[in-house]
């Protein structure tokens, strides 16, 4: 910011002199009078971007944006029509310049010359730069598409604007499209940097089209990304799962197979995190494979083998990340819809703590999912002992049931809970209970 945001305030609270707008630069008592004309109209503040729109009107790039993706039609000043957004926001050099003329004349006051701004990509050169990525692709040619895939991805990181044009324009189907072609013909350890470029690039823009994302669930493509989460580079497994995570999401028909070995990487991922982004979308592209996979069946059997129940407790246990915890909760309780998963939970000394300690403690997502987890438990508890339902008493459960049907919640989830709360009713007197906030992470482990 050319001035610290106190002292801007500072200025316009102590008024207008004219046609200028004073600010208080404090470390030196001066006031530094900005002239209206350098003001943006919308935020009041000095432009850094100026552009012109077609009714004549100077703004800061930024404010104008905002306002019209907000909906407006209309320049905010003349209040004539800006003709259904098939206008450019043209750049105001002159202005610019003058801006930053005025900036270095007041350098000694305090004032920071502002930056000369980069052009933000448009349209036509995302296309351009997409075609000649097909055409380096269908000749080839690894070392221009490379180049090319480098300029997707600093247009990406440059600004929100730039990653939504880039994506609108369809940089990501380019990309899945070279990442198939080029790794249908790679071999071992051939084009891998730039495979490793485009994974990088996929990772924030995402396929738009079916034939996009046909591309990215292709054999061919699932291969390569799993040599990616198999590897032993961070940054290729962290960007290897997130576009793992944006294909699933974006497939609208929900069930693309995935090739055998996935499975196996993305617990990987959770026994050896890499950081709270890469568990995530593990746990996301987990939660989907079970949840609308054709063979989700077999998916959740294969998961239980990998031991994922035992880590999905202890994930609780140690994350405080909200989004972790929710998903970890989520995929857990998909577990628990075999009979194999409940045992796996039965078995694991900190379940019904870990899960009656989420309740209300995360957020209503993750109250639901813990909920629903515990009545499976409960419900289908096998034999008299009814170990599962005295644990969630003990870990105060009872009470948390009792809350959850004075607080906002969904409906399901209320019904658990008076389900559980009848089943906990005639135990209740017979065990002691403890406090549900209690710390566990000093308790011993199961392994």
């Amino acid at each position: 910011m050319i001035l610290s945001w106190r002292r801007r305030g500072a200025g316009r609270r102590a008024g207008k002199k004219g046609d200028l707008a004073v600010v208080d630069a404090a470390s030196l008592d001066t006031d530094v009078a900005v002239p209206m004309p350098f003001q943006c109209p919308i935020s009041l503040d000095l432009m850094k971007d100026p552009v012109t729109l077609p009714t004549g009107i100077s703004y800061d790039r930024s404010s104008i944006e905002r306002w019209i993706e907000a909906g407006n039609a209309s320049c905010p000043v003349t209040k004539q029509p800006l003709g259904g957004g098939g206008f450019d926001l043209i750049p105001n050099h002159v202005l610019r310049k003058m801006i930053q003329s005025w900036c270095v004349e007041n350098s000694s006051l305090g004032v920071e010359r502002i930056p000369t701004p980069r052009i933000p990509a448009s349209p036509y050169e995302v296309s351009e730069a997409c075609k000649r990525i097909a055409a380096a692709a269908n000749r080839g040619d690894a070392k221009r598409c490379y180049e090319l895939v480098g300029k997707i991805k600093s247009w990406v990181k440059e600004s929100e604007r730039n990653k939504r044009c880039v994506t609108e324009s369809g940089a990501g189907d380019a990309l899945a499209a070279a990442f198939e072609s080029f790794g249908s013909v790679s071999a071992e350890g051939q084009h891998s940097g730039l495979l490793e470029e485009i994974v990088s690039a996929l990772a924030h823009v995402r396929p738009v089209s079916e034939e996009g994302l046909a591309r990215l669930f292709s054999a061919t493509s699932l291969l390569c990304i799993l040599g990616f989460l198999n590897s032993d580079d961070l940054s290729s497994r962290q960007n290897a799962v997130l576009v793992l995570k944006e294909a699933i999401l974006s497939d609208r028909s929900r069930h693309r197979a995935l090739v055998d070995g996935i499975e196996e990487a993305l617990v990987r991922m959770i026994r050896e995190p890499i950081g709270p982004t890469a568990t995530n979308a593990s746990l996301v592209v987990l939660f989907n494979m079970i949840s609308h996979s054709p063979n989700s069946d077999k998916t959740r059997s294969k998961l239980l083998q990998l031991d994922l129940v035992p880590l999905l407790i202890n994930l609780l246990l140690d994350s405080s990340d909200k989004g972790v915890c929710e998903r970890a909760l989520g995929v857990l309780d998909l577990l628990c819809e075999s009979r194999e998963g409940m045992d796996e939970a039965f078995d694991h000394a900190l379940t019904m703590p870990i899960l009656v300690k989420k309740i209300l403690r995360v957020s209503n997502l993750a109250t639901d999912f813990a909920v629903a987890i515990l009545w499976k438990l409960c419900k289908n508890e096998e034999g008299d002992d009814r170990r599962a339902l005295i644990e969630a008493i003990q870990a105060g459960g009872f009470q948390k049931m009792l809350v959850l049907l004075q607080v906002d919640c969904g409906e399901g989830t209320k019904e658990n809970a008076r389900e559980l709360l009848k089943l906990m009713n005639s135990y209740k007197d017979r065990v002691d209970c403890v406090d549900s906030s209690l710390d566990f992470k000093y308790l011993k482990r199961p392994y």
